[in-house]
């Protein structure tokens, strides 16, 4: 992650520093004779933003880059986990000549910093992103105070949908980086594979295959391909969730466990065997663990990408036109793959359906989420 934490945040920079004047300025309506009206978009001031540990400098610039170019003040919160990243901006953010109060970046814990922010009654809009638990009470935070307007960009149980005329090395590297980039630590991991049952028995023995080429170590080593998770408290959560999936009856077709004996390093993880109920299907781990199964017909696929509360993102593998378009019009998630995984790009709107949140994040239409519309009517005298 750490090439591409530093290199989108570039991206995201360069991106809205140029887009501020491309986005709707308002429009003007001439009403009747002697009545004219315009539409004005206008900063909410000051903002705050709640960013997540798993990409602390990138997600940052994605939301600073349009709060920005809209016209506010903000005030944003690092997770306690990364807070030095965030600092080091901070100091850059000096550096390139800021006026004072513009950019404020804080440390702190969610129950007090976050939540402080999500009730300050002097901050009028707020993005967070991480769970649903938390974005919970950060609505209701906002809720209790002065109803600011919230985006949230939670959880995710991506999907990755194989049909059988798919690429079969192009959709098992794309259903091996869509879980293993960053550990599986990512919002948009595709951690329920999907395998039409033409290609299923060849695609799992390849996408195990993959799995054992995985180097696991130090991310520092330039041939590492997984470093460990965040810590101790992310480690035994996804132990604990291997566990669940072997108590369940869920079959372990490659890993499953610790790698080494220091370090939080978890082994990349298959199962097989699954069932819907079970918590490594329905639950988000946010660890390098995915499950397969077999589907039959197109419908079929597409039922099961559906069948969870999540619509973070998915994918869709297929060399079908017609196919891709059928079942990235029914899938229910915020953005929909084809033939690749985890690509995004600062010009494209990014956020959720369901469980994974409101609201969007990156493009034009993310800065404006970041302003309020005034309506003028005016009568010609």
């Amino acid at each position: 992650a750490l090439v591409g934490d530093v290199y989108f945040v570039e991206e995201n920079l360069k991106y809205f520093a140029g887009a501020a004047d491309k986005v709707s300025h308002g429009r003007h309506v001439d009403i009747r004779e002697g009545v004219h009206a315009y539409t004005r978009p206008e900063p909410y001031g000051v903002v705050g933003l709640i960013v997540p540990w798993n990409f602390p400098l990138s997600m940052l610039a994605w939301k600073i880059g349009p709060a920005l170019a809209a016209g506010n003040s903000i005030v944003v919160k690092s997770s306690e986990k990364t807070p030095l990243s965030a600092l080091k901006f901070a100091q850059l953010i000096v550096e390139a000549g800021f006026p004072p109060g513009v950019v404020n970046i804080i440390s702190g814990f969610g129950p007090s910093a976050g939540d402080a922010i999500a009730r300050h009654s002097d901050i009028h809009r707020l993005s967070f992103t991480g769970s649903v638990a938390t974005g919970r009470k950060i609505l209701a935070a906002s809720a209790e105070s002065n109803l600011k307007k919230v985006t949230l960009e939670l959880g995710g149980k991506c999907p990755n949908v194989v049909f059988n005329d798919a690429k079969l090395d192009a959709a098992v590297q794309a259903c091996t980086s869509g879980y293993s980039f960053n550990q599986g630590q990512l919002c948009c991991a595709g951690t329920r594979v999907y395998v039409q049952e033409g290609i299923y028995d060849v695609f799992l023995e390849r996408i195990k295959a993959d799995a054992a080429k995985i180097k696991v170590g130090n991310s520092f080593d330039a041939d590492t391909d997984m470093g460990p998770l965040v810590d101790k408290l992310q480690f035994d959560r996804v132990m604990n969730y291997i566990e669940e999936g072997k108590k369940a009856g869920a079959h372990i077709e490659f890993g499953g466990h610790r790698v080494g004996t220091e370090g939080y390093y978890v082994s990349p993880t298959i199962f097989t065997n699954i069932h819907d109920d079970m918590a490594i299907v329905k639950e988000e781990i946010f660890g390098p663990v995915i499950v397969v199964e077999k589907f039959s017909t197109l419908e079929d696929g597409i039922a099961k990408a559906n069948n969870t509360e999540f619509g973070l993102a998915a994918s869709i593998h297929t060399t079908d036109v017609s196919t891709y378009i059928k079942a990235a019009n029914a899938i229910q998630a915020g953005t929909v793959w084809v033939n690749t995984h985890n690509l995004l790009y600062a010009g494209i709107p990014f956020g959720g359906y369901k469980l994974s949140g409101f609201g969007r994040e990156g493009g034009l239409e993310a800065i404006q989420e970041y302003t309020q519309l005034k309506s003028v009517y005016v009568a010609l005298v």
